[in-house]
């Protein structure tokens, strides 16, 4: 009954929990169905009985009275209300989704019912008592009933209306808000005060409508997308056969290389002609696709938001010309004495309401353009991913991965950025028109002048930007001069090299801020000829008009009207050639799109599911190639596989078999023949495919979980142990591409997957090559073979491993694509064929791997202290095995984690988590993330340091600099002022030629003195900002490369980097650009406010109440949160898709398509919903017009200020050209309240202090309010900003903090030539690695004699590592003393310590640069030295050979070299230091045997003089040392010969033993 009621409803009946709340109320359905339907239950069962005196009476009427005709109107209202609660329902069903029957039925019952109770009161005029029991009795208790649901309407309505408590959930607030809320974004400011109160999550933002969600969008473009498609399909078969026509050569065609396609790309988008026309280019069969389609599908899905966004903006047009014209008439209202004060009046609401009114209808439109942007990036989105799923592999093979992301990221998001202006197409050409028309009326031919100027600045803007990227290129921006010296700071350290980087990173620093300097310079270049613009413009005009007719006399109205109007003109002149330009690339994105989105599907054809008995999968003659036309790459295959069979296939490389494979799973093109397959599939491919999700999620693959099947499974696949060792389990979460699992960890979820899934056919292509031997033997045992898990299944295997084929029933054997033979192993094996030259092929080769793999296992397992057990099974080593492999790829991650965690960071993160802010954790199985919010303020302190460092003498003169322009500005606009004002004075007289010269000439000067003034600061700023970075650079470095090793073991590189990096490029070019914007617009202000007030000093009382509204600072802590938000959803989309992509062959053969585009829907919709927000609350990336500056981003990512020529007060527009500017709407609204306020009391009191002004002040006072709208929006933007951005001068004060290790040099300096002798003494030496833990060397005792060699030995973590690290003093005593050649280390520097000794390191560590620089960065040493140390090293020959020689450029880390090579360059700078003492720390682990015998050869032989010290990784290496220290838990436990530590049977000879020496002789290097 209730399941049927919920039905009825399309809601919940009943559900208890609605009573357990402070908000208690009954559900919706219950309220629409037991509440309604009881009174009127009640009254139908005992209306009839009412109306019985109608037909039974034969009295008379009784007369009409008036209480009579009051019942029946309000009967007939009811039921007319009923009616039209019906006639609703029938209008929301055809404009959405179909409403609940109780939407019809409950109408429909109350109008019977109405006209029933019409009825009952006429019939009630036959009865002597008028009124009825049964009425009386109905009314109550409909009313009882009513007063429930009336409350809940009541309360929802004050919710929307004042709490909002609605709209937590859902944005049907938006639906429901009142009118006006809805014009003034009201219904948003309870998501604005809940980010004010408390760091946003995405469960507080609200969810989209229906009609918004990814999936309802993507249905009407995919219905519209596929009519359309088909129309372009059949042109594009037009085209083909009319080429063949004019061709006669059907199968003309070639093979060009996608690079060359992609030319061929961009020459279509330049020559659309040539494409209509069918020409040359046409020919290529994969250049010619369906064209013109996706442009006009995307206008038919979202024509009714075009169509309305047209509407506002015409609208908004129409208006913006409304206000010069009032501000004419306003001028003459002043200037006419005679005029009515309530003109006057009228001219002042009638700004206040044009520019209120505009500003809606402008916000409005972006609304719609933002709305319209989402929903094409969405449907887009959509759209690519179900291609993606769809097309076929010949198809796939044309674009990478990388390149079908950037399908998603690049040209989706261009179509959305495109979206947001494409009004600008039509609106700017009609703005220009009128505005050309309307200053035509002022000013005559007159304007064509000022036109000109703004003309003639296009192409020198195009000529500055060209400049400014040749120095971009040139000067290669951002080559991040400090990170080469992060990763390997411990070598720097140990060599006491860090002066020679400090140097090199400082002169590369230095060739960088040139460029960056002389880049400001060009900036500053471009500022000043645009800061002369907007005088030149109104010069040009007002000379022009003057001089060409000496009648010409400009007024106020002219002057003031004319500024008004080319402020108008500018914005569009200046938008419309980047709008064509941003289309072009649009133009490139639709081909790209139409390309991709109109290829072929996969064609399943040839893959049948006949049921045919005694078969699971039959190959009929079978052929396949990879391309339609290409070669076949499976020939003839006909083939019959039994159910419940074991089949091996087998060939060489290149056979076909991964291709045999791909032609099941239907991934192939058909040329002819066809696969039967009977049965579900489960597919497990050669590189396993594991997803970003937790383990046991990769292994379940959207399947229900079976507890028991699950762990049967677990252990078949050999992942209890590895789930053992992972964090949480199978909870732990597995990073993108499976990063934190090791090859055979990840091969095995992938088996466990196909297990899991309980199919009936199992695909196997090579699983087990990437687990070793006896891992691979168990799963055969466990899983695939004959008595495995899988033993009733179908199974194809397609493998290498020889060993496993005895045990299958068929194999088969593939050679060049075709089946040679195939047949049981004894068959093949004794008809000597193909199989058999196979066996001899792979049979020598797994023999020497399986060797090999065993020695190598054996060698780590010792060093892993994991002791091997002979009585153990072969499940336990097994067990053993995959636990060391789990173990090892933990520690390899946790660095890794950490440089991970720290770069995922917003920019201000790690700020904050330092100063406390926020936390990172690292919960068990998760990911490391971190939790942190950010601060709405910054200490002023950070913005004087700052200061401090551009140099208060420079900060105090570029102040200066601007607040020159600004008076001159002022100065221009009041001269202006007096100059219209000569109109009314020289009224009816002959204007003098003096005077009209002067007041030309002193304009023009006082407009080159405000860019003189701005040239002045801009050039001091650059020079400043220039300076800052360098000190602040130099600072950060000259810390970083003092603070103690300590600090990079716990500080992740990532942060370190992010210092350098992003914190650097915000000092170096965004915090100078937003000081500058701050202080232009803070002065446009303030100026602004000067002259109205000057113009009405009664404003100045104004000013007060309205500054209370300007107060924005609770709004920016929610703009940041959903910023963050945004681009936190947003990367899951790219992610999920390429990892959708990389795994296609998977999904397709489980068939889980369908599950893969919900989850894609799932995760778009997630983003749509902070997008909205964020569109809603923060910025609409939009330009608006009276801009005087734009800063647009280029590809490079830096900078480039383009000012433009604008008149007006200053104003800088941010980011890419697509999206010029960008403005919150809910903020923007309030703030443009603000200013049309400001334009209200301007022009008020300027017609309340009418007789005492001239029209021309009057003219500048309005004007310049007109203005101010926008510079307070852009105030808002630059002040938020500018305290974004400060925080990265608090980051890196922070680093330039952080406590330095001891002293490079102290005034105790060792005498000349120490060492001399090379004695060490370790008197009761303790050291612990931070003051928190424990002793890791526990009172070293021990001499070590002059030009002794000592080997060091001892278990993972005895110490050994970090007795070398205590020599260099990288950690410093915690007791005890180390004396060398009777010197205390620890009173001497730690340079004169470290330059003295000589260290080979484990990890051969080389830097970018040089192999000499390598060798020697100090250039101390002759080139005959350096290639005398590199013959010792056996390197002479080799570098030799190389073109450069010594000179030769070593590439990061030295990966142009081998690791033997890198070892030896070690080796060489040894040699060339030749100190007396010299430390090898494992220095040949890494390293091959032959070059292992190089070094030791060559150390013998060079340092026989020398006291050496060998931490051993190879016992054979420190068998002929004079004397062996073995280490164990930070103590010396044996100290002696070898061959006296051998005759003792103590640790150090069962050492040996498992090494396999029994003497000091055996040596085997």
């Amino acid at each position: 009954m209730s399941a049927a009621l919920e039905e009825f409803c399309g809601s919940v009946f009943w559900n208890a929990s609605y009573l357990t709340r402070p908000d208690a109320d009954l559900p919706v359905c219950f309220q629409q169905t037991v509440l309604v339907w009881v009174p009127l239950g009640f009254f139908w069962i005992l209306a009839p009985w009412q109306l019985l005196p109608m037909c039974k009476s034969r009295t008379k009427k009784s007369s009409v009275t008036k209480l009579y005709i009051i019942k029946q109107v309000l009967a007939a209202l009811l039921m007319l209300t009923a009616v039209a609660e019906l006639a609703l329902a029938f209008v929301e069903d055809t404009e959405q989704a179909p409403l609940p029957a109780v939407q019809y039925t409950n109408p429909s019952l109350y109008i019977a019912t109405w006209l029933l109770v019409l009825l009952i009161h006429d019939a009630r005029r036959f009865c002597l008592r008028r009124d009825s029991g049964v009425l009386f009795c109905f009314w109550t208790l409909s009313l009882l009933c009513g007063i429930l649901p009336f409350q809940s309407l009541l309360r929802r309505a004050l919710q929307v209306g004042f709490g909002r408590k609605l709209c937590a959930s859902s944005w049907s607030c938006s639906v429901t808000a009142s009118f006006l809320s809805s014009i003034t974004f009201e219904w948003y400011t309870s998501m604005v005060f809940k980010g004010y109160r408390k760091p946003l999550e995405i469960e507080d933002i609200w969810e989209l409508k229906g009609k918004d969600k990814t999936q309802a969008i993507y249905a009407v473009l995919e219905k519209n997308m596929k009519t359309a498609v088909r129309k372009a399909q059949a042109e594009l078969e037009k085209r083909k056969r009319k080429k063949r026509c004019q061709e006669g050569d059907p199968d003309h065609g070639n093979n060009m290389s996608k690079a060359q396609s992609q030319d061929i790309l961009v020459l279509e988008e330049k020559q659309p002609k040539r494409k209509k026309k069918g020409d040359k280019g046409d020919s290529d069969p994969r250049k010619d696709f369906p064209r013109g389609w996706l442009v006009k599908t995307l206008c038919k899905t979202f024509w009714q938001n075009l169509l309305l966004s047209v509407a506002f903006k015409l609208v908004h047009d129409g208006l913006v010309f409304v206000s010069p014209q009032l501000l004419k008439l306003l001028i003459a209202f002043v200037s006419d004495e005679e005029s009515f004060a309530w003109q006057g009046y009228l001219y002042a609401i009638l700004l206040f309401l044009t520019a209120l009114i505009q500003s809606l209808c402008l916000q409005q439109y972006f609304s719609l353009c933002f709305q319209l942007g989402i929903n094409v990036r969405a449907s887009l989105i959509a759209a690519i991913y179900k291609k993606a799923l769809t097309m076929s592999s010949a198809t796939r093979k044309e674009s990478t991965v990388g390149e079908t992301v950037n399908l998603m990221s690049a040209d989706a998001q261009r179509f959305m950025d495109t979206a947001n202006f494409v009004h600008q197409l039509w609106s700017s050409p009609l703005q220009i028109i009128l505005s050309i028309v309307f200053l035509w009326r002022e000013l005559g031919p007159s304007v064509l002048a000022g036109i000109a100027v703004i003309v003639l600045l296009i192409p020198i803007n195009g000529f500055l930007v060209a400049k400014a990227k040749t120095i971009q290129v040139s000067g290669g921006f951002k080559i991040l001069p400090g990170l080469p010296l992060l990763r390997p700071t411990v070598i720097l350290k140990l060599f006491a090299w860090e002066p020679s980087f400090e140097k090199r990173v400082n002169e590369v620093r230095a060739r960088e801020l040139k460029d960056l300097v002389n880049f400001s310079y060009l900036q500053s270049i471009s500022i000043f000829l645009f800061t002369c613009a907007p005088f030149l413009v109104s010069l040009a005009s007002f000379a022009v008009y003057v001089l060409v007719d000496e009648n010409n006399i400009l007024d106020a109205q002219k002057a003031f009207t004319a500024i008004s109007l080319f402020n108008v003109l500018r914005f569009p002149m200046a938008m419309l050639p980047m709008v064509l330009s941003s289309l072009v690339q649009t133009n490139v994105s639709t081909a790209r799109l139409e390309r991709y989105l109109g290829r072929e599907d996969l064609d399943t054809s040839a893959i049948h599911h006949n049921p045919i008995a005694g078969s699971a999968v039959r190959f009929s003659e079978a052929t396949f190639a990879w391309e339609q036309d290409g070669n076949a790459v499976i020939r003839d295959v006909t083939l019959d596989i039994a159910p419940g069979s074991l089949v091996a296939v087998v060939g060489a490389v290149g056979s076909g078999k991964s291709s045999l494979v791909s032609a099941m799973l239907g991934e192939m093109e058909n040329i002819k023949g066809h696969v039967n397959i009977q049965g579900s599939l489960a597919y497990v491919p050669q590189q396993a495919w594991i997803q970003n999700a937790t383990l046991k999620d990769n292994i379940l693959f959207g399947s229900e979980l079976d507890e028991t099947r699950y762990r049967q499974v677990i252990k078949a696949c050999a992942l209890l142990p590895d789930l053992e060792l992972l964090p949480a389990g199978d909870q732990t979460e597995i990073g993108e591409k499976g990063i934190n699992l090791s090859g055979g960890q990840k091969q095995r979820v992938s088996l466990a997957r196909a297990v899991y899934s309980n199919a009936d056919i199992y695909v196997l292509d090579d699983p087990l090559s990437a687990v070793d031997a006896h891992v691979g033997k168990y799963l055969f045992e466990h899983v695939l073979g004959p008595k495995g898990l899988l033993q009733k299944k179908t199974r194809i295997l397609v493998t290498h491993s020889i060993s496993f084929l005895p045990q299958v029933d068929n194999i088969v054997v593939l050679v060049a694509g075709a089946v040679s033979e195939h047949g049981s192993y004894s068959t093949l094996l004794a008809n000597r064929g193909a199989f058999a030259q196979f066996l001899n092929l792979y049979g020598s080769q797994e023999e020497d791997a399986s060797e090999k793999n065993t020695t190598a296992g054996d060698e780590e397992q010792g060093d892993e202290d994991i002791e091997p057990c002979v009585e153990e099974g072969p499940d336990d080593v097994v067990t053993m095995t995959l636990k060391r492999d789990a173990s090892i790829r933990q520690r390899e991650l946790s660095r890794r984690w950490e440089l991970d965690l720290s770069s995922q960071l917003p920019p201000l993160a790690p700020a904050l988590l330092l100063r406390g802010e926020g936390s990172c954790r690292e919960e068990a199985g998760s990911l490391p993330t971190c939790s942190y919010h950010q601060l709405d303020w910054v200490k002023f302190s950070m913005y004087l340091r700052y200061l401090h460092a551009v140099g208060l003498w420079y900060s105090f003169w570029v102040a200066m600099g601007y607040v020159g322009q600004y008076v001159a500005f002022v100065g221009t606009n009041l001269w202006l002022s007096a100059w219209t004002d000569d109109a009314q004075h020289y009224l009816n007289q002959t204007y003098p030629t003096e005077q009209r010269d002067l007041r030309i000439g002193v304009f023009g000067a006082l407009g080159v003195s405000q860019a003189l003034f701005l040239l002045f600061a801009t050039i001091l700023s650059a020079r400043g900002a220039m300076r800052a970075s360098r000190v602040m650079h130099q600072q950060l470095l000259s810390n970083i490369l003092r603070v103690p090793m300590s600090f990079f073991d716990t500080t992740p590189t990532g942060r370190i980097v992010n210092r350098f990096a992003k914190d650097i490029f915000t000092i170096d070019e965004t915090i100078p650009m937003s000081f500058r914007s701050w202080l232009s617009c803070f002065m446009a202000i303030i100026s602004t406010l000067l002259m109205i007030s000057l113009a009405t000093p009664f404003f100045a009382l104004v000013i007060i109440p309205l500054s209370i509204f300007y107060y924005f600072r609770f709004y920016v802590s929610t703009s940041r949160q959903l910023r963050r938000l945004d681009s936190v959803t947003r990367s899951p989309i790219y992610s999920h898709f390429g990892e959708t992509v990389s795994g296609l062959s998977v999904i397709r053969a489980f068939g889980h398509q369908e599950r893969f585009l919900q989850q894609n829907e799932s995760t778009m919709d997630i983003n749509q919903k902070s997008v909205y927000a964020w569109i809603v609350s923060n910025r609409c990336r939009y330009p608006v017009y009276s801009v005087q500056r734009w800063v647009c981003r280029d590809a490079g990512g830096v900078l480039v200020s383009l000012v433009g020529p604008v008149l007006g007060a200053g104003r800088c527009l941010s980011h890419h050209p697509s999206a010029v500017l960008s403005w919150c709407r809910w903020l923007a609204i309030r703030l443009e309240f603000v200013g049309s306020l400001v334009v209200f009391f301007s022009a008020l009191l300027a017609v309340i202090s009418k007789g005492t002004l001239e029209g021309g002040i009057v003219g500048l006072s309005v004007s310049s309010a007109l203005n101010v709208t926008q510079t307070l929006n852009w105030l808002v933007r630059t002040s938020s900003e500018l305290e974004t951005n400060i925080v990265a001068v608090e980051r890196v004060h922070e680093y330039t903090k952080v406590k330095n290790e001891a002293p490079w040099v102290t005034e105790k300096r060792p005498p000349h030539g120490w060492p001399s002798k090379g004695e060490i003494q370790f008197v009761d030496y303790k050291v612990r690695y931070r003051p928190e833990l424990e002793l890791v060397l526990q009172g070293i005792t021990c001499n070590i004699g002059s030009t002794e060699k000592v080997g060091v030995v001892g278990r993972t973590g005895a110490g050994k590592s970090s007795l070398t690290n205590c020599l260099f003093r990288v950690l410093e005593a915690a007791g005890g003393t180390i004396i060398i050649d009777e010197v205390d280390i620890a009173t001497i520097g730690l340079h004169d310590l470290r330059q003295n000794l000589t260290i080979i390191p484990q990890d051969p560590v080389l830097f970018s640069g040089t192999l000499r620089m390598n060798l020697d960065p100090f250039d101390q040493y002759t080139d005959e030295e350096v290639w005398k140390a590199l013959e010792l090293a056996h390197l002479k020959t080799y570098v030799q050979d190389l073109p450069e020689g010594l000179l030769h450029l070593v590439s990061e880390a030295g990966e142009n070299l081998s690791v033997g090579q890198r070892q030896l360059v070690c080796l060489a700078r040894a040699l060339l230091r030749k100190a007396k003492i010299l430390i090898l720390d494992e220095a040949t682990a890494a390293v091959d045997l032959e070059t292992d015998h190089l070094i030791q050869t060559t150390i013998r032989s060079e340092f026989a003089d020398c006291t050496v010290l060998t931490i051993a990784h190879r016992l054979h290496t420190i068998m002929d040392s004079n004397r062996v220290m073995v280490l164990q838990a930070g103590r010396i436990v044996e100290y002696d010969s070898p061959e006296e530590l051998l005759k003792k049977h103590g640790v150090f000879s069962a050492m040996a033993k498992d090494a396999g020496i029994t003497n000091t002789e055996t040596t085997v290097l």
